[in-house]
Order: C-alpha cells, then structure tokens, then sequence
C-alpha cells in the first residue's frame, strides 16, 4: 500500500494542476470574478501547490517527508486563512475557507498516520 502521504501528495498536485488550466474552477465557487488578475493570482497559488503536493507525493519517509507535509500544511491553513479574511461578506466565505483548511488536515492526518505505521 501507497503511504498515504503519497495519496495526498498526489491528490493535492492534480486538483492544483486543474486548477491551473482551468482557474474558474477554483474562482467560480469562491464567488471572485474570473478576470486577467483573479485568474492570474490563482495560477500564482496553484502552481506553488503543484509543486508542494508532488514534494509530499516523492518524499521518503523521514525528515523530508515532515517537512514536506510542514509545507503543505502551512500553506493550506494560510491559505484558509486569507481567504477568510479576503472573502468577507461573502456568502460562501465559510465553505472556502473551510476547504482550504480541510486539505492542510488531511495531509498532516496522512502524515500522522504514516508516521505511526513506520511507512
């Protein structure tokens, strides 16, 4: 069995990978508009994900592999919470945020665990 890490990693870097093609998948549920700037900032964040979810997916256990999830996880919850902040008022604010942060646990859950099982 894959380390879940692995998964995650995996799982991570595909959605942002989409995300960076297609950026009104990511705009259109956070209520932004999808112009030149928007869709330029979330290629920006995106492609940084890209690059954190395939860290996790490759890194082998160990030190590497914690620092890997440390990123993942800092970016995920800085990322909930700047959104939080720049989508006041909005009514999708909450389940934005929520998203973001959502990924950030589960890739340190799938670290957590690895971690327990020696993989």
């Amino acid at each position: 069995m894959p380390a879940l890490t692995a998964l995650a990693g995996t799982a991570t870097a595909v959605f942002s990978a989409a995300v960076v093609v297609v950026p009104s998948a990511l705009l259109r549920p956070c209520g932004l508009d999808d112009d030149r700037s928007t869709r330029a900032l979330v290629r920006m964040v995106c492609a940084r994900d890209v690059v954190l979810g395939v860290a996790l997916a490759t890194a082998p256990a160990g030190r590497l592999r914690r620092r890997a999830v440390a990123g993942r996880v800092v970016a995920d919850l800085t990322d909930a919470a700047a959104l939080a902040m720049a989508l006041q008022g909005r009514q999708r604010r909450g389940l934005v945020s929520a998203s973001a942060a959502v990924w950030g646990l589960v890739c340190l859950t799938a670290g957590v665990l690895d971690e327990r099982a020696g993989r």
